[in-house]
């Protein structure tokens, strides 16, 4: 596996947030186009993604290892399919604004606990203001969708789902591995989980084909296979707690594609949210650069 640097790991994860961050609007225009279902959706993300990753290997002569363990592709796939299944239980129950906020909100603490237990890794004082100020500034933007009804089953499925993205973060930052083939296994098993709630659900576009398929095309590549894969590359040089709080800029990405596709307005409140929380990931991403060794 390729050295990542510290600086390229906090770039690799800032542009996968970013790219992430795409995925929210590019899944509401492939409802809007072909009424596709979130969880057909899901599927469609991981089926393209692993094919995406085989196709695009295969054309520019890249070696994909053969030793990866199927048990690793197996513990990646199914976390990824309990999150993403988990998330639209969570939304389905208390909306998407609740949803939204604990999933999202809840990932960094546990990422945060997952990783001072079983990689030793201890944030500091810094460290854990900087997430409590992601936090609220996460709080703050989606007070903006509106209140949502709260219930007990709708915060366990987003708890749920948060527990199923630490986990990726977490196997992947205690034992890297070559990203792309990481990600590819993990999609093949998320896919084959999803097929058949997919499959129940209806998994085919209704609308406009054209569009439909395009949409799809897109989110397995960009929001899925390049994302993922840089995000597993990042892994390998910058601390689970501080990527998983990098992470919380897709939501900041979501909204600015909601102000300027769908003339979405933000309120001075989740504007400010924004802005803090943008802060907060800027200075833990200083602090990460500047607590890494020297290169020799």
């Amino acid at each position: 596996m390729t050295h990542v640097s510290v600086r390229q790991g906090l770039l690799y994860i800032s542009l996968a947030a970013t790219a992430w961050g795409t995925g929210g609007a590019a899944g509401a225009l492939l409802d809007r186009a072909g009424g596709v279902g979130p969880v057909a959706v899901s599927f469609w993300r991981f089926a393209v993604g692993a094919t995406m990753i085989l196709l695009v290997t295969r054309i520019l002569g890249v070696a994909i290892p053969r030793h990866s363990a199927l048990g690793r592709a197996v513990v990646l796939g199914v976390a990824m399919a309990v999150c993403q299944t988990a998330y639209f239980a969570a939304i389905a129950e208390s909306g998407l604004a609740v949803a939204t906020v604990v999933t999202t909100g809840a990932t960094p603490v546990f990422v945060a606990a997952g990783s001072a237990v079983l990689l030793r890794e201890r944030p500091g004082a810094a460290g854990l203001g900087c997430v409590a100020a992601a936090l609220a500034g996460l709080a703050l933007l989606a007070s903006d969708d509106g209140p949502a009804g709260f219930s007990p089953a709708g915060a366990g499925w987003a708890l749920l789902s948060a527990a199923g993205y630490a986990g990726v973060t977490l196997l992947n930052r205690a034992r890297p591995a070559e990203p792309y083939s990481t990600a590819m296994g993990g999609f093949a098993v998320g896919a084959a989980c999803l097929l058949p709630v997919a499959l129940a659900h209806g998994m085919l576009p209704s609308g406009e084909q054209l569009a439909s398929w395009a949409l799809i095309a897109y989110l397995g590549a960009i929001p899925t296979a390049l994302a993922y894969g840089l995000f597993f590359a990042g892994l390998a040089a910058v601390r689970a707690m501080t990527a998983s709080v990098i992470t919380l800029v897709e939501p900041v990405g979501a909204a600015a594609l909601g102000v300027l596709l769908f003339g979405e307005r933000l309120s001075p409140q989740a504007a400010g949210g924004a802005a803090l929380l943008l802060a907060a990931v800027v200075l833990l991403a200083l602090g990460e650069r500047k607590e890494a060794p020297n290169p020799a």
